[in-house]
Formats: C-alpha cells, sequence, structure tokens
C-alpha cells in the first residue's frame, strides 16, 4: 500500500483506532504496510456470525452496523460506529467464530490485517497486545451492562435509557442520532409497534420533540412510563 499524506482522512481514522493508543509513528507505519484495502458498497454484509475469524478490519471511512438475528430474521442492533474502529480482533485473538454479523451502513473503506500479520504485529509491538487486554476488559464490562439492562429494564426502561446515552450538546440541545423507529426498536430488543406507541407518547407529553428522525429531549424523561 502506497503511504498517504498524513492528512488523509483514511490515515487519521486509522491512527484512531484503540490498537494503536501510544504506538510511536514508525512503528504505525510499519503495520500499517502490512494491511490490505478493503471497499464494500452500502449494506454489504461482509462478516456473518458464525464464520471463522481470519483477518482483522479497521474502518476509515464510511460506517457499519454491527447485529445479531434469529432464525425467524429478528435482529438486535449492536453498535453503529464509524471510523477509527476495530472489528474481529477479539474473534481472531481467541481463535473463535464471529459472535455478530456485520454489514455497512454506507460505502465503506478499510485497511485489513490477515491472522498472521495481525499476531506478528503483537508480537512486535507489546502496546498493541496491551490496548488489546485493556478492549477486552472494557467489553466483559459493556456486556455486563447489556445484560443487565435486558434483565432489568422493561422496554420503556431501555428506550429511554438509549435517548438519554445518544443524546449530544448541539447549540445548547440535546439531540439523538438519526433514527427510524424500527431502528430503535432494533438497538432495544423490542417491536416497532411498542417503540413507536412510547415515543408516541413522549412527544404528546412534551418529553422530546422530533426533528426529522432526530430526537431532541426537552426535559428529563420520566422515570417510568
Amino acid at each position: 500500500m502506497h503511504d498517504q499524506p498524513p492528512d488523509d482522512p483514511a490515515e487519521t481514522a486509522l491512527g484512531d483506532c484503540y490498537l494503536f493508543d501510544g504506538l510511536p509513528a514508525d512503528d504505525l507505519a510499519a503495520v500499517r504496510a502490512q494491511m490490505g484495502v478493503r471497499r464494500y458498497r452500502r449494506h454489504t454484509l461482509f462478516i456473518e456470525r458464525g464464520d471463522e475469524a481470519a483477518r482483522v478490519f479497521f474502518l476509515v471511512r464510511g460506517r457499519v452496523e454491527a447485529f445479531v438475528a434469529d432464525a425467524e430474521g429478528r435482529e438486535v442492533v449492536l453498535d453503529q460506529p464509524g471510523p477509527g474502529t476495530v472489528l474481529g480482533e477479539l474473534a481472531l485473538l481467541a481463535d473463535l467464530p464471529r459472535t455478530a454479523s456485520v454489514r455497512t451502513l454506507e460505502d465503506s473503506e478499510f485497511r485489513v490485517l490477515g491472522r498472521a500479520a495481525f499476531f506478528a504485529c503483537l508480537e512486535r509491538h507489546p502496546a498493541i497486545a496491551l490496548n488489546l487486554a485493556r478492549a477486552l476488559a472494557r467489553q466483559v464490562h459493556g456486556l455486563t451492562g447489556v445484560v443487565s439492562d435486558f434483565a432489568l429494564l422493561d422496554v420503556y426502561g431501555r428506550v429511554a435509557k438509549l435517548l438519554r446515552e445518544s443524546a449530544a450538546e448541539e447549540a445548547g440541545r440535546l439531540v439523538t442520532p438519526r433514527w427510524t423507529h424500527q431502528q430503535i426498536a432494533d438497538r432495544v430488543g423490542a417491536s416497532r409497534e411498542m417503540v413507536s406507541k412510547i415515543l408516541k407518547e413522549l412527544r404528546i407529553g412534551g418529553y422530546v420533540a422530533v426533528e426529522g428522525k432526530r430526537y431532541v429531549l426537552q426535559r428529563k424523561l420520566p422515570a417510568r412510563w
């Protein structure tokens, strides 16, 4: 792969990957030289649950969606990350099948390391191995929270938590990303009809306002619905 200008957004995103925290620039350049490039069009399924973990993907342009689905096609969306995200590293490390599927939400570009190159990087650069261990600890912590939410919160509680935690300040207001009712339902493991009913009542009650497909949190959401 040819060297890219230092201000190339793809190279900036690669440097933002958590695996490379604390890695000297020369070492990062050496790792980058081992990487291949893959590009996928929007709505391409490029990682499938149950597949062998043969490579690690570094997302440098675009956005993807990680999800799990049952035999009837019902889905729960786990995450919708953007550039700077690493995909598939933990399954490769554990030599286990993929635990989730991943598809592109828009045209996306990746840097890719195969199995042998990935393990060579861990041996040559201890900082990467340490970052990977920290990521594993964070993932376990995060999964504990997800399991607790599904066990202890009802559908309204999960919807309210998603709205609160995803909202970012924008011009003095708290605004969520753009979501359809189905996308929210997929995130919280509920039916679209139930989510639509909850959002409608929050809007009627003056708790949220809708701007396009984004939700503006106008006051503290009620503890119960």
